[in-house]
């Protein structure tokens, strides 16, 4: 019967056990770089879609990084939330207009002829976000 014996380095060891102890908060970290390039993107490519955008960036926020109870996946999202304050109220919407919407009918259009304008779909470039994801990675994972 054959017999085989390795031996790992204990460096190696120590690494691979801190990572997985600290494994959701490097992904968090990840996630959250990622988050952050998508929402400079989406603050310079704003600007080409609206004339004025003093209050949809006021509006343009990036969460927390959580954890969904569903499929323990992390997350961080970069939205509009809000409303324009100083836009006219009306019985649909007592507060102002909402953001969100203002955003939404800029970048999908909308039914009454306002043509689209996308600026958010534009601000996911994948080759930025992975190497900023990388860059936090390889803070993690020594190689060589």
């Amino acid at each position: 019967m054959a017999n085989f014996d390795a031996e790992v380095p204990n460096d190696l060891i120590n690494m691979l056990n801190e990572l997985e102890t600290n494994c959701e908060d490097i992904f968090g970290q990840m996630t959250k770089a990622g988050a952050e390039v998508v929402y400079k993107n989406v603050k310079s490519n704003i600007k080409s879609a609206f004339k004025s955008t003093k209050s949809l960036e006021r509006g343009l926020k990036i969460t927390k990084v959580y954890k969904t109870p569903s499929d323990d996946a992390i997350n961080v999202y970069v939205g509009f939330y809000g409303y324009i304050l100083n836009s006219k109220t009306s019985n649909k919407f007592p507060k102002g207009t909402p953001i969100p919407l203002i955003a939404m009918a800029r970048e999908y259009g909308t039914s009454s002829g306002e043509a689209k304008r996308p600026f958010l779909r534009r601000s996911f470039k994948k080759s930025q976000i992975e190497q900023e994801m990388l860059k936090v990675q390889n803070k993690y994972i020594k190689e060589g």
